[in-house]
């Protein structure tokens, strides 16, 4: 070998060294499991959007993210999640819609959930990508194709390795701030909640639970070692693996509730120690204060004693109440008490959580805004305390119109689809753009056991108030809709509220279908932010659009206003 060879041997071989130090360090840069549940702080989950199916293949990836109710995301909408002070976001997706028998996925789908992590991990928040609808209760093995049964792993884990191997690959060089989540809330081939074999015979079927808790510590260990062997940043990434069911383990009214953290397993990590997370979900009955209260206390002295105990930090990736609407509605100072005790004992027990879905939802995701802003104000004001002051837009920053479209007799659109108590509620009020003719329109109650109350709408001013009638509808109101009286047509409905027993108001916003018509909403801001032009100063780092919508950066074609002066974007 020539000098000249030696030399550049010898520098191809300290470039190659210098390039595996550099990997490894990058790698080894990752925090642990541990910093990142600390740094994750309250998040939420993007719920029924990318994980919304029909239950077969999905071409059309719009309609795909829409079919459950829920508007096309945009990066607007995870801002205002930032600003209002969460510091992560679940991103559910569920897969087989777009995926192949072998597991490969369709690359326009790919390309959106692409879009949406980044939408994420740009705005600075951590992220965790899971794979959701794929296991589940449905009997349907091509949708819930996911089983925590041994046979149905044995079949099935060569095509979940394959679609890992994909998203892994996908996303391997995405720093700490994006986590991988194994599979949601995967159960038993009966379908067992709470633990596994409940829905057996006598409860309890020791064979199918034994082969449900081999089955899910075998899932797990298969997602760590899929996502590991992709390399690069995926080394070190941080892992979400759930219990059979995503079970909490709260109550004390089975011996075998416990059995979904006494039976998972810390899955072995190339990785080493501290770059696992455990998860759990929860959704207690808020029948009493204390009793909720019990039974989370019951929770986390569990997950301590079973979870942590293992080597690993746990988050509650979905939480809320059984019925958070519901509750919402009917009882909201007693929901914030909850919300306020369960973050605070989740901190204490430095764990994360993740609300599930609520705060923002429908229509409001477009704007965006808050459908519950005070429920978000708590939730962030629980963790960063009483002092943290966030932005929590509302529909009274925009005016709103909704627009409904009949295209025959009777036919019908929400005002309110959450069960309601005429112990709680006493009325009614409808605001629309302009005063409907004569016997056009009436709103319809439909209350217990088949009742109904029906009352039109006044034709001589836009607003109309109704006062429920227990003996037309009973105690309970299970759906309030606006229904036509006069065939096809087209209205404007502004607003409306339900009145509580002290004359507080609850503002309705969850508009939609009932069936056979359509609900569009417009809306534009109602107060555009007042713009000064500073040519000494750049204090404003802010974009807004025409319409007064604040951005951080414009992706957008289009023009763009920042301290008074016009931007273009270009495509």
């Amino acid at each position: 070998m020539t000098l000249s060879s030696k030399f550049t041997t010898k520098c191809m071989l300290l470039s190659c060294i210098a390039l595996l130090f550099a990997t490894t360090a990058k790698a080894q840069s990752f925090e642990t499991a541990k910093e990142a549940v600390a740094n994750m702080g309250v998040g939420w989950n993007l719920g029924n959007t990318l994980d919304a199916n029909n239950g077969s293949r999905m071409a059309n990836i719009v309609q795909s993210e829409t079919c459950w109710g829920q508007p096309v995301t945009r990066p607007e909408l995870i801002l205002m999640m930032k600003d209002a002070g969460f510091g992560a976001i679940r991103v559910p997706v569920t897969w087989f819609p777009h995926m192949d028998n072998n597991g490969t996925v369709d690359a326009a789908w790919m390309k959106r959930v692409h879009e949406v992590v980044d939408y994420v991990i740009n705005a600075g928040l951590y992220c965790i990508l899971n794979v959701h609808h794929d296991t589940g209760a449905d009997s349907d093995t091509h949708t819930t194709w996911l089983k925590a049964d041994e046979t149905t792993y044995n079949n099935v884990h060569e095509r979940y390795e394959n679609l890992w191997k994909q998203i892994a690959e996908e996303f391997k060089d995405y720093d700490q701030h994006l986590l991988f989540e194994s599979y949601n809330e995967m159960l038993d081939i009966k379908n067992s909640w709470c633990f596994a074999s409940f829905a057996a015979n006598n409860s309890y079927d020791a064979n199918i639970a034994r082969s449900a808790y081999n089955a899910i510590n075998s899932y797990a260990q298969t997602f760590v070692n899929v996502v590991r062997a992709t390399g690069g940043n995926n080394s070190k990434r941080n892992l979400v693996v759930n219990t059979y069911g995503a079970c909490s383990g709260s109550g004390t009214w089975n011996s075998h509730l416990k059995d979904p953290l006494k039976e998972m397993k810390l899955p072995n990590d190339t990785a080493g120690e501290g770059h696992i997370i455990f998860q759990v979900h929860s959704y207690p009955t808020l029948s009493s204060l204390s009793a909720a209260k019990n039974e989370v206390n019951d929770m986390f002295t569990s997950l301590k004693n079973h979870l942590q105990t293992k080597g690993a930090p746990v988050i509650i990736g979905e939480w809320g109440t059984s019925d958070s609407g519901g509750d919402y509605q009917s009882k909201p100072q007693t929901l914030f008490q909850f919300i306020d005790y369960f973050v605070k004992k989740a901190k204490e027990y430095d764990m994360a959580t993740f609300f599930w879905m609520g705060l923002s939802d429908g229509s409001f995701r477009s704007l965006p805004a808050f459908s519950q802003p005070d429920l978000a104000e708590q939730i962030a004001k629980s963790f960063h305390g009483d002092s943290f002051v966030g932005k929590y837009p509302t529909l009274n920053d925009y005016d709103i119109l909704y627009n409904i479209t009949y295209t025959g007799d009777w036919q019908e659109a929400n005002l309110c689809t959450s069960t309601i108590s005429l112990s709680d509620f006493k009325s009614i009020r409808v605001e629309m753009a302009e005063t409907p003719k004569a016997n056009s329109l009436q709103v319809k109650c439909y209350g217990t056991n088949g009742k109904e109350q029906y009352t039109p709408l006044s034709s001589s001013q836009p607003n109309t108030t109704i006062n429920f009638n227990s003996s037309s509808v009973g105690q309970n109101i299970q759906r309030i809709t606006l229904q036509t009286l006069s065939g096809a047509q087209k209205v404007t409905l502004k607003r409306a509220f339900l009145i509580r027993k002290d004359n507080t108001e609850l503002e309705l916003t969850a508009f939609s279908p009932f069936w056979g018509c359509t609900v569009e909403m417009t809306a534009q801001y109602s107060d555009i932010p007042s713009l000064t032009a500073d040519s000494h100063s750049n204090s404003s780092t802010h974009f807004y659009t025409l319409q007064g919508q604040r951005i951080d950066t414009p992706t957008v074609p289009g023009i763009y206003i920042r301290n008074g002066k016009k931007y273009m974007v270009r495509k």
